[in-house]
């Protein structure tokens, strides 16, 4: 068991083209989001372990002795609605507790409690999580806690070895061990969410861009993962230009995977960063209710909603052409196209019925800055992107960042195709990060 403090961090996601269509089997371009979630671990000797969410307003201590004694077979055998239940009853929730966000502490004890069995008896710990994340915004925020949790876990349990060497502000782990977080990240997105597809799990493991597909996530098109000197200059740019909460970093570079297999390096160059605004609408919706809507409208309209399914695919497939050129030659031109993407398929989305008037309120404010958006996720409120073009001028940025603000919505001004997981030395960590998830020593 290791005796020193770990910090973990990884990235959240946003869908870059393919919301909705890819429930019908069509291509979704999903990228990480360089606003990120940041994990403290120390072990100590009290007897305890605690868990720390200032996001969400939770703390929770428990007697490290006492779950020593709980009967785990559970979480080897039944349903997961069953072991949901009995984390539940270890968490001290009532059965009919109906806070989503109360399901991050079972998600905890589920990996705590299997992961840490390897050990002789079960490790005192304190856990505290901090996000840059809204949750509930389909940004991946449930999906880069799982990922720091089995990161931290498995590392300091020693299932996996702790990659940060002396001397260096960050470390990334070797693709076997991403495999192992990754895998362990999805069982805490399935005690979340039920059934996840895996790709928020991934893409926070990885980072960089892939595609999903009737189940099948895949690399970009001439995409590779950057090897281990580009990942360096990565979390370095990370580190170095970050302006919290409501700016990120400038740029980074991308990595794929495919299902859980890196890319072999060397294939083809990499792709550019993209910078982008990122805003919530802060409006509620239920993805559920939205997928129900345009399967709904698809029964109804079968000869109008196809076609414009296809479509949708069409614009995901031009995207994955369009950012492959980039990787070798980036220009204006294909901003300029990327653009005309991002309209149409916004023009779509509210042809599918799952637009909203404050998504139409984003999209008129950043059109009148001669700027491009659409919403990603479900839909019907939540969040929207907006693309930053290279050549844009710094105070038409914040010209466009302030219009959008005084319309009521959280603007962040950030990039994607992030690095994935890594873990970091605190000094590495700006002062806001340190002082949100505490002692540090």
């Amino acid at each position: 068991m290791l005796s020193q403090v770990l910090l973990v961090s990884a990235p959240g996601k946003v869908i870059l083209h393919g919301e909705h269509s890819v429930v019908h089997g069509k291509v979704a371009l999903a990228v990480a989001l360089n606003l990120r979630t940041f994990l403290r671990l120390q072990p100590h000797n009290s007897g305890k372990v605690s868990l720390r969410l200032p996001n969400i307003g939770i703390q929770q201590t428990w007697d490290v002795a006492r779950l020593q004694l709980l009967d785990t077979s559970f979480l080897e055998q039944g349903d997961l609605t069953e072991q949901v239940e009995k984390l539940k009853e270890v968490a001290g929730f009532s059965k009919d507790s109906t806070n989503h966000d109360c399901l991050a502490v079972p998600a905890f004890l589920y990996l705590y409690l299997t992961i840490c069995r390897s050990q002789r008896t079960l490790p005192s710990l304190d856990i505290a999580v901090w996000s840059e994340l809204p949750t509930g915004a389909g940004l991946g925020s449930s999906a880069a806690y799982s990922v720091c949790l089995a990161a931290a876990l498995l590392t300091a349990c020693e299932e996996i070895p702790n990659p940060l060497k002396d001397g260096e502000a960050t470390g990334r782990w070797t693709e076997e061990n991403l495999e192992l977080i990754n895998k362990w990240a999805f069982q805490g997105e399935r005690v979340i969410h039920g059934n996840p597809s895996g790709v928020d799990n991934a893409i926070s493991t990885w980072g960089g861009a892939l595609r999903y597909q009737q189940g099948k996530i895949s690399p970009l098109k001439r995409c590779t993962v950057p090897g281990p000197q580009a990942i360096k200059m990565d979390l370095d740019i990370v580190l170095g230009s970050r302006n919290r909460p409501a700016q990120a970093t400038e740029r980074q570079r991308e990595g794929c995977h495919h299902e859980g297999v890196p890319v072999e390096q060397g294939q083809s160059p990499r792709l550019p960063t993209l910078k982008i605004l990122l805003v919530n609408t802060k409006v509620p919706r239920s993805t559920k209710a939205l997928v129900a809507s345009v399967r709904n409208r698809m029964l109804k309209f079968p000869e109008i909603i196809a076609p414009l399914l296809a479509s949708m695919d069409a614009i995901s497939l031009e995207c994955e052409r369009v950012l492959g050129e980039m990787a070798a030659a980036p220009a204006l031109e294909h901003y300029l196209v990327l653009e005309e993407l991002i309209d149409m398929n916004q023009h779509h989305l509210n042809a599918l019925g799952v637009g909203h008037a404050s998504l139409d309120q984003l999209c008129q404010v950043t059109t009148a800055h001669g700027l491009h958006s659409k919403l990603t996720g479900a839909g019907g409120g939540g969040c929207g992107i907006t693309l930053l073009r290279p050549d844009l001028e710094r105070p038409e940025v914040e010209d466009t960042k302030q219009a959008l603000t005084s319309c009521g919505f959280d603007c962040w001004e950030t990039s994607i195709g992030a690095p994935g997981v890594f873990v970091h030395m605190a000094a590495s960590l700006d002062a806001s990060v340190q002082q949100a998830l505490g002692d540090l020593r």
